[in-house]
């Protein structure tokens, strides 16, 4: 029995790198312009890390975590989102002492059991950051803007901004009271999804697209209407600072996130043309994340988004992006001394920064030339009976056709001329 890859995974393929090497490029860059370190944490984690982080009720807790007991009788579950990860180490490392917000970024897989779709897979790669120990609006529009130059860098400029408030834990309350009373006349219309969430997770009854709900929540209290005098005028003054970014933005009193430690401020991008289903990132406020996990009193903010979602829409937009370096040079041969001077020429071509690959077999010259073209080689050197008498070797410029004898003590510095090293 032939095996594949399991549900909701994928290779990545050699032809797929380009695109995941123009994105780690394109993040590592814009941390370093915001002034972002990289942070890599354990691919798993204590199970109650994420039952406290991002909450009991969460369907990712619910359904979708990779949960295992491991030998010495300890839950571990395999990361199901970033921020909880790096949250924990903020604590154990003690980074409270260090200058604040302290900045984040990584780039790593994640894993969520759910219904495999396009651009979304069971495992799947997250670039996020985190700015943790600020609380100021001004960070959040930073943040924001971060992302927005982020996509912009990569060629993504048809996306939207969407924006909301959700309150605090002082004024949220009142908002899911508000959010209770106006379903629990509409029970009998919900999903079966919904009925569960009016009682459990009320706040996610917004963030539902089943159609009958989405029409419901139209009416739906707003959050808006119940903030804190202290969130109302966080969030006011965000909108100011998005607007002297020049950054457009759609409030949406709708917009939720799906994890429980959001508040305050939320946002997402999708692109222009899509649904509501189709997010290629977001991310919000958790201010009492730090809390939740054994720390000090700490407000935060941060971001993620998905790289294969990323691909699919750079790839849907036609997006060009720089191909990966390819082969530069091929040695070709003829007869078993000639192979072993393209073994030792091969050698020193690379070691001189020339890529470089040679023919290990015994195919003819005329095979050896088709390899060659399959590999989309500037130039080709054979070796052959007279070229191991005299000491020189033909080069082949692969573009033009034409050969000519050079001197193996000349070869390298006149290619690396050619090749503009």
């Amino acid at each position: 029995m032939q095996n594949k890859a399991p549900r909701g995974t994928s290779d990545i393929l050699p032809d797929e790198q380009a695109y995941w090497e123009y994105i780690r490029k394109q993040a590592a860059s814009i941390c370093h312009l915001y002034g972002y370190q990289k942070i890599d944490t354990p691919i798993f984690e204590e199970t109650s890390l994420f039952t406290r982080g991002v909450g009991k009720e969460t369907e990712v807790v619910q359904k979708q975590m990779y949960t295992l007991e491991d030998e010495g009788g300890t839950s571990i579950t395999l990361r199901p989102e970033g921020t909880a990860p790096v949250c924990r180490s903020y604590i154990e490392h003690g980074m409270r002492n260090l200058s604040q917000p302290v900045k984040l970024y990584y780039i790593a897989p994640t894993f969520r059991y759910e219904r495999p779709q396009a651009g979304r897979y069971r495992q799947h790669w997250q670039f996020g950051f985190e700015a943790i120990g600020e609380n100021n609006p001004s960070l959040d529009a930073e943040i924001i803007e971060m992302v927005w130059q982020f996509y912009k860098a990569l060629g993504l400029n048809n996306l939207s901004l969407k924006l909301n408030c959700i309150g605090c834990k002082l004024c949220r309350p009142s908002f899911l009271d508000a959010l209770k009373q106006y379903y629990s006349q509409y029970t009998d219309q919900l999903c079966p999804d919904c009925k569960n969430r009016l009682t459990r997770n009320p706040l996610r009854l917004l963030d539902c697209k089943n159609p009958t709900c989405q029409q419901l929540s139209q009416n739906a209290p707003k959050s808006t209407d119940h903030l804190c005098e202290e969130c109302s005028t966080h969030f006011e003054q965000l909108k100011q600072h998005l607007n002297l970014l020049e950054i457009p933005f759609k409030s949406d009193t709708r917009l939720v996130r799906g994890l429980d430690y959001y508040t305050k401020t939320v946002f997402e991008l999708q692109p222009s043309e899509e649904g509501s289903q189709s997010a290629i990132g977001g991310g919000g406020r958790y201010d009492g994340l730090i809390e939740e996990l054994g720390g000090q009193p700490t407000p935060a903010i941060g971001f993620a988004t998905g790289i294969e979602r990323i691909i699919l829409n750079l790839k849907r937009d036609n997006i060009t992006i720089p191909s990966f370096p390819g082969i530069q040079v091929y040695v070709a041969h003829m007869g078993e001394e000639a192979k072993l001077k393209a073994i030792k020429l091969t050698a020193e071509l690379r070691h001189n920064g020339i890529a470089t690959v040679a023919s290990l077999g015994s195919r003819s010259l005329k095979a050896q030339m088709r390899q060659a073209n399959t590999f989309n080689v500037a130039y080709t050197v054979i070796i052959g009976e007279d070229e191991l008498k005299n000491n020189t070797v033909m080069l082949k410029d692969m573009s033009s056709g034409q050969q000519s004898t050079v001197s193996r003590t000349e070869l390298i510095s006149l290619l690396i001329s050619h090749l503009s090293l």
